[in-house]
């Protein structure tokens, strides 16, 4: 699978945050088709007959599923032969650079170093591990700070020790993302600290020296989307992070990420999140933590 033809995901995890953890309960599981530069671990239960798309990997799930999608990888599922209302699902993201490459390469960390590198392919665990864990993913939701950070560094030291493990793709994604590019980081990061206000076109190719025609190009060479396609993006990531961690108004979130436009606001989330601003919240109804 190419991934220029999968949405690019801005997740609420931010530069600062170390892992976020959702845990919600489902009518009904799709995702459209979609990568991230962060690692994914998915607990999945209740979702027999739902169909896991990861790569060149297409494969149906049981009623336990836990899989370990690496960065950039594509990945999305579809209800298909699921029948199922009652969906549970815990997802835990984390940064690629969170443990950094001179601890990974200390005698004791190599079990998780070498499964991280596998991630890149996507992993499954077998049903005796997905059992064996399930009680302590579940709790990390509950956990903060510290305390699931080294839950989960445990976790992941414990999953890859693991047994059966099955390799997804026959292909790796690149380790390396658009943001690997001294001018795209100066876009993301001027993004990261400026998407409360407007910004325009004009604005982001003085600061990257360029014309605007040639700063045009260049983020859709980078993004395949244009800059205020890439900025809403972005925004929308925000938007979530504040949907499922505060109570502010749909109008105070949307004014607090850039969105001067209550409808504009509303139409843009749904085509990029396939559900309105409310039905969002309303569907992480469940436990969510970002620490």
């Amino acid at each position: 699978m190419q991934t220029n033809l999968f949405n690019r995901e801005i997740t609420p995890l931010t530069p600062e945050d170390c892992l976020l953890v959702f845990d919600r309960w489902k009518e009904t599981f799709d995702f459209p088709p979609h990568f991230h530069p962060e690692f994914e671990l998915n607990f999945i239960q209740n979702a027999a007959g739902v169909k896991r798309f990861v790569g060149d990997h297409i494969g149906e799930i049981g009623q336990l599923e836990l899989v370990l999608v690496g960065p950039n990888q594509p990945h999305f599922w579809e209800q298909a032969n699921c029948s199922s209302t009652r969906i549970r699902e815990i997802t835990i993201q984390f940064h690629q650079n969170l443990f950094h490459d001179s601890l990974l390469n200390k005698n004791i960390l190599h079990p998780i170093r070498d499964m991280l590198q596998r991630a890149y392919r996507g992993i499954a665990f077998s049903e005796n591990t997905i059992c064996q864990l399930q009680p302590r993913i579940e709790n990390l939701a509950n956990l903060s700070g510290m305390d699931a950070f080294l839950e989960l560094l445990s976790l992941l030291f414990d999953l890859s020790n693991s047994r059966n493990q099955q390799m997804l793709s026959s292909t790796s994604a690149k380790k390396e993302d658009f943001f690997n590019h001294e001018k795209m980081k100066l876009v993301f990061e001027f993004v990261q600290k400026n998407y409360m206000r407007k910004i325009k076109v004009e604005e982001m190719a003085d600061l990257l020296n360029m014309t605007e025609v040639s700063f045009s190009r260049f983020m859709k060479q980078r993004t395949g989307k244009t800059f205020i396609e890439y900025l809403n993006d972005s925004r929308i990531g925000f938007a979530t992070r504040h949907l499922i961690e505060n109570n502010h108004s749909i109008s105070e979130i949307a004014y607090l990420c850039g969105f001067n436009n209550l409808a504009n606001f509303n139409r843009i989330f749904k085509k990029r999140k396939g559900s309105t601003p409310s039905e969002y919240r309303d569907n992480f109804a469940g436990i969510k933590r970002v620490n």
